[in-house]
């Protein structure tokens, strides 16, 4: 695979399932321009400064090389220099050598075995971000937050975040075992899976009653495309019932962790008629750009609820922060991820690719949701044990980048929900049956969702498809 300048929304790194890239856009960044201040104002040069510390690198390069317990090469000394100059900057940021740039081809093009775990570095942890549907982790009950302690019963601790997803691949069919720490009860669990090739479905469709139900698992290239296909499918479904019209749109974007900007900003274009979409901002003005809606909305006016949770990360919190800015949907479920920043992906040559955080992305109303996240309209804790001080968010990691810009840090409550939101519980009851993927009815987020749109809509809805 060719790469080239992109913006893309994903995490991290992926153990098991498909990195994701973004949209190209044109031109390098300047790198010999004067370091930016917090304010984006230049600071003052000073070529004295760093003259000194470039000459403090080599002196401690030199000692190391000639002094350290076994001989290293300043292939190895340099590479490390690298890690640290990017990586400690925001938990996004990343120098790929070469071969590690080869193992993230790999992952698009699908040709390993892995677990379909999104994972991220958390002050020197193996952190899950989030499990992908229907892949070993997510069918083992990994869950969001969940620190990786152990592969194969060999402690992780001393590996960076790409030696640790190194472990975790292999070839198809092979088992491996993960010890995991589980913050909400600080107990350790041993898990062993199989590792597979990584199929990621990125639309799940379904039809409740009269409510179209369609699930985005990432935004890769594909997902619009294939959410218009699972739409139109479930309209031709409808028709053939005797109520012949949906009374509604779920929209379930849980542990969806991200992925392509373009497509986050064409799904939401899906849904909101007029207005703007999302906005970025940078170091440089001239890079700044918005995108707006272009008049089209596939449901014609039909009442929506995303449902939302702390797997929600980047492309699904624009998709979910502009239809709720708009006051288009109804957001439910539990705070989201928190990932309001921008990478570019900028290859060097044949040594590799930096990929660094190069802007912060906006809602229409101007809000960052870096280390913020979206509050639900409607608060619904998925368990009746669920406690929100152990879910994980951006806020959490080491080195997370500020938020700045915003002409607003705060959300404002919603004064135009329907009368029925006020019926809807905020926890399961407590003797709410366990969880079960194959059992919709076990889903008690979803339950309400359904609920609610059951209220809201007793009666054909006008504008419907027929």
């Amino acid at each position: 695979m060719k790469f080239k300048t992109g913006l893309m929304l994903g995490l991290a790194f992926v153990a098991g399932a498909g990195a994701s890239s973004g949209i190209w856009s044109t031109g390098l960044p300047s790198f010999f321009l004067p370091a930016a201040a917090q304010d984006g104002k230049p600071e003052k040069d000073n070529n004295a400064e760093t003259i000194r510390m470039l000459t403090l690198l080599g002196t401690v390069m030199d000692i190391v090389h000639s002094e350290y317990v076994q001989p290293i090469t300043d292939k190895k000394l340099i590479g490390n220099a690298l890690d640290g100059m990017v990586g400690e900057l925001d938990p996004h940021s990343a120098y790929m050598n070469a071969q590690q740039l080869h193992d993230m081809q790999d992952e698009i093009s699908g040709q390993f075995g892995g677990l379909g775990l999104q994972v991220q570095a958390d002050s020197g942890h193996v952190r899950v971000v989030s499990p992908i549907d229907d892949t070993p982790g997510a069918r083992a009950g990994i869950q969001p937050g969940d620190v990786i302690t152990m592969v194969n019963n060999k402690s992780i601790a001393d590996l960076t975040l790409d030696q640790a997803v190194r472990k975790m691949r292999g070839n198809p069919g092979t088992k491996i075992t993960l010890t995991i720490l589980r913050p909400k009860t600080g107990k350790t669990e041993t898990i062993t899976l199989t590792r597979e090739i990584i199929h990621t479905q990125v639309v799940r469709s379904a039809l409740y009653g009269r409510t179209a139900y369609l699930r985005l698992t990432e935004f890769d290239d594909s997902l619009e495309r294939e959410m218009h296909k699972a739409y139109n499918q479930l309209r031709k479904k409808i028709a053939q019932t005797p109520e012949k019209t949906f009374n509604g749109v779920i929209l379930d974007l849980r542990f969806n962790p991200g992925g392509k900007l373009d497509q986050a900003i064409a799904v939401s274009r899906d849904f909101i008629k007029e207005g703007e979409i999302v906005s970025i901002r940078g170091r440089h003005p001239e890079n700044n750009q918005h995108w707006d809606a272009k008049g089209t909305d596939i449901t014609n006016g039909l009442p929506i609820i995303v449902l939302v949770n702390a797997g929600s990360a980047s492309a699904s919190e624009i998709v979910s922060g502009a239809l709720k800015d708009h006051h288009r949907a109804i957001i439910m479920g539990e705070r989201t991820f928190g990932k309001g920043s921008v990478q570019t992906i900028i290859p060097i040559a044949d040594q590799g690719a930096l990929r660094l955080t190069t802007a912060r992305y906006y809602t229409p109303s101007g809000r960052s949701i870096q280390g913020l996240g979206i509050t639900p309209d409607i608060v619904v804790q998925a368990t009746h044990d669920d406690d929100s001080a152990y879910s994980y968010h951006e806020s959490d990691l080491a080195h997370v980048l500020t938020n700045i810009g915003s002409t607003t840090t705060k959300e404002t409550l919603r004064q135009d929900l329907p009368a029925a939101a006020k019926t809807i519980p905020h926890l399961p009851p407590e003797k709410w049956p366990a969880y079960d993927p194959k059992k919709p009815e076990t889903d008690f987020q979803l339950q309400q969702a359904l609920h609610l749109l059951n209220m809201m809509t007793t009666t054909p809805v006008e504008g419907a498809h027929k």
